[in-house]
């Protein structure tokens, strides 16, 4: 059964650190016409932190780029996100998503957590990428309908 599309955004900006808290911003507000709750709002921040900030900072080590953020909102009150890059891509998806991996550099301060924070805020996640060609990440959270458990 085809899911009813109800609204749908797409915003693009540079692999730049100060972005992450544009993306954040962007996301909390597209999420705003479903009414949600603060603690769905802190969720829907902190997965897509966690995802342009991959995207910005192995996606693109080293070099510029654009992400791209697509937000669409369906009539079940589903939430989904992708954030898309162009960058270096990731080698092994199944080992990338493992709890503590990092291909970070040893002298940079990075827990390898990116992933499970994201599976742990969203109902689900989806990875697509490949070496050279870049990397998508697909979040999608159901938010609680108006009414539902009150």
């Amino acid at each position: 059964m085809k899911r009813e599309l109800i609204n749908q955004c797409t915003v693009r900006f540079p692999a730049l650190s100060r972005n992450e808290s544009l993306s954040r911003s962007a996301a909390a507000s597209f999420a705003l016409q479903c009414d949600p709750t603060v603690e769905e709002i802190a969720a829907i921040k902190t997965a897509v932190s966690e995802a342009v900030t991959n995207a910005i900072v192995h996606g693109y080590r080293d070099c510029e780029g654009m992400v791209e953020m697509t937000m669409k909102l369906y009539g079940d009150n589903t939430l989904y996100i992708q954030i898309k890059d162009k960058g270096r891509g990731i080698p092994n998806v199944k080992e990338a998503m493992q709890p503590m991996f990092t291909t970070a550099p040893a002298d940079e301060e990075r827990s390898g957590l990116g992933f499970t924070v994201m599976e742990s805020f969203t109902d689900k996640v989806r990875v697509r990428s490949a070496e050279g060609r870049g990397t998508c990440v697909t979040l999608e959270k159901r938010l609680r309908k108006k009414g539902d458990g009150d």
